[in-house]
């Protein structure tokens, strides 16, 4: 009976062992793991309506693999093309085109938009097709004018390099690539992308002086014009009037009668919505040119141009453009050439130099060193 018992435990210690092994070598295993939150910095008049899904939580892991795909050329299907491609550091992470050009040689079908702030976003691309930058992120890898490749091609791709496995293991618990997993990283990194250190925040903060002339441009921004009270203004405000310079609003801005682009008409079917865009934010606006959904600006100044004389009527133009006037009974803005160049100053304090070029944000494949890697994987080992 004895003998029974014993040779009944060995049969259970050698199971548990085998047990153990199996799973300290199968790389779909998820083990509990450690990760350290990613503090997110940013002005408190920024205001705390951001969106970090609950599966994904931002961590210092998940960031630094999410930096790692973002500048990775194997996401798309030639091998060649990475989500930097088409937004570039030094253009606020947007495209110095009117169109990128992706895997098929093919044009997108509008301008790449900056990718700062997207922690306050809640509705993506020009015409707010989705809700979520995780659904987002998804769109330009897989689409054939993009990236051009398959969640399940890229994963299998990153699976055999030796870099990835272990990155995936430290942030998630596997060394298993998925579709899913690629995304939610990329999403991390792209959520730390935060534009707030401009010389207009230091304004705010109380750090830096602006000249006569961009606090004569900032007074007009945000001014609406009201001629019969002596008031001259640009009218900016209403759509960018928050320190942010983005609100969540889709507007047509009159750049055409008939537009060749519905925009989100084709999104909702309504006739409302024709030739109405996502107002984009104006952060870093002194870089990020060519401007409109089209790239159909090249400067500032032809942008100002376009709101001072060339607003074109149509019945979904926006009511916060029309019959807008520095003069009794106008119906063009009429800004005089010194008030639009005041305003380009301003909209100059807008560049975050610190945010163009800080290493944080930066392409890891040239900084990143072995004893980088190797801390993260000791630690999580």
């Amino acid at each position: 009976m004895l003998n029974d018992v014993r040779y009944f435990g060995v049969i259970v210690a050698l199971l548990v062992a085998i047990i153990l092994f199996i799973h300290a070598n199968d790389d779909s295993a998820i083990n509990v793991i450690s990760t350290d939150p990613y503090k997110l910095i940013y002005p408190a008049y920024f205001g705390n309506r951001i969106t970090i899904p609950e599966d994904n939580p931002t961590t210092r892991q998940g960031v630094y693999l999410g930096r790692m795909l973002f500048y990775e050329t194997k996401l798309s299907s030639t091998n060649k093309i990475s989500c930097a491609t088409c937004h570039q550091q030094k253009f606020a992470f947007s495209d110095n085109h009117p169109f990128s050009t992706g895997v098929g040689k093919n044009s997108t079908s509008r301008n790449s938009m900056s990718l700062a702030n997207l922690l306050w976003v809640r509705s993506f691309f020009w015409d707010g097709r989705t809700k979520s930058l995780e659904e987002q992120v998804t769109v330009p890898l897989t689409h054939p004018d993009e990236m051009g490749e398959s969640l399940e091609n890229v994963a299998h791709k990153l699976q055999r390099m030796k870099e990835y496995p272990p990155l995936f293991k430290a942030t998630f618990g596997t060394k298993k690539i998925t579709g899913d997993r690629i995304v939610k990283a990329l999403s991390q990194f792209e959520r730390t992308l935060i534009s707030s250190n401009a010389p207009y925040d230091k304004y705010l903060r109380g750090d830096y002086r602006p000249t006569k002339e961009e606090l004569h441009g900032l007074e007009l921004f945000m001014t609406n014009p009201v001629p019969r009270d002596g008031i001259r203004g640009g009218n900016c405000g209403f759509c960018h009037g928050t320190p942010k310079l983005l609100m969540e609003l889709f507007h047509n801005n009159g750049l055409d009668t008939v537009p060749k682009d519905i925009g989100r008409e084709k999104l909702t079917g309504l006739p409302a919505d024709r030739g109405r865009f996502r107002v984009a934010t104006l952060r870093n606006i002194a870089v990020t040119s060519p401007y409109m959904h089209d790239g159909r600006f090249n400067t500032l100044e032809e942008v100002l141009d376009h709101y001072n004389e060339h607003i074109q009527q149509s019945p979904s133009l926006s009511q916060f453009l029309q019959n807008k006037s520095n003069e009794p009974g106008g119906k063009r803005l009429r800004l005089t050439t010194k008030e639009k160049e005041d305003i380009i100053l301003f909209l100059k304090m807008l560049t975050d130099s610190t945010f163009l070029t800080t290493p944080a944000f930066a392409d890891p494949h040239i900084t990143a060193s072995n004893d980088h890697l190797k801390t993260i994987n000791d630690h999580h080992e």
